[in-house]
């Protein structure tokens, strides 16, 4: 049994002497784990970092088996400039914790593997980095079937003015609509519904990330193991907050 594909690495752990487990999310095979001989060594332990985008080689004797890796870098490896940067350094760190805690196994996520791949390539070089970030994590709930229902809204079926979201339905609330129960309400920042061609603000991000948490901790964290978001979640957010109020 053996397949090619490509990968984000996610988690890298010795093993023994110079044998690496890892955790990589792939484009056709989903979130999978496998050996890496000489993984800890000194040519491949640089290239097994998290975000380290890579060519894969998995084998097993039968599909069940967790199987060995051989592994090459793609291109230049973001991890080391987003060392640099400790928002996006920390982000880096909720994007891997959030895949390895909230995915299946081995099943296929095209889509928010692209959207992860561009994520990480724009983590601190990018000016929008941190609005892109919260539409990942939007995406990541669609992706867990929690997606929310931004096109109309839930009360008068406008498509016009919409400024909130119900943390009941997750469906989108006009302002008029919605303005009797305003303080029941999330807010809803538009860069999340129509997108952006400049970043968004500060304040915008902080009021995106606040609603997709809601619904992280909400529909997401029960499902956990220990109930509970990765801690890597908070402390991406506090690290993103630190900076925006530095003025970065």
């Amino acid at each position: 049994m053996d397949w090619r594909d490509e990968g984000i690495l996610l988690t890298a752990r010795r093993h023994g002497e110079s044998t690496a487990i890892v955790e990589v999310l792939t484009l056709a095979h989903g979130r999978h784990a496998g050996v890496v001989r000489g993984g800890a060594g000194r040519r491949l332990a640089p290239v097994l970092q998290p975000g380290s985008r890579l060519s894969l080689e998995w084998s097993a004797r039968i599909e069940e088996h967790i199987g060995t890796f051989r592994v090459d870098p793609i291109g230049a490896q973001t991890a080391a400039a987003i060392m640099a940067d400790a928002a996006a350094l920390a982000t880096l760190g909720a994007v891997t914790s959030l895949i390895v805690a909230t995915l299946p196994e081995r099943d296929a996520h095209p889509d928010l593997y692209q959207r992860s791949r561009e994520l990480i390539e724009a983590l601190g070089t990018k000016l929008d980095w941190t609005a892109r970030y919260a539409a990942w994590e939007m995406a990541l709930l669609a992706e867990l079937g929690f997606g929310l229902d931004l096109r109309t809204c839930a009360v008068t079926a406008a498509h016009d003015d919409l400024v909130w979201v119900s943390p009941r339905s997750g469906r989108a609330v006009s302002r008029a609509a919605g303005a009797p129960w305003a303080d029941r309400l999330l807010p809803l920042p538009t860069f999340l519904r129509d997108g952006w061609n400049s970043p968004p603000k500060p304040a915008d991000v902080a009021a995106g990330l606040a609603l997709t948490g809601f619904f992280l901790e909400e529909r997401v964290a029960p499902g956990l193991p220990r109930e509970t978001l990765p801690a890597a979640r908070a402390r991406a957010v506090a690290a993103i907050s630190r900076m925006v109020s530095s003025g970065r």
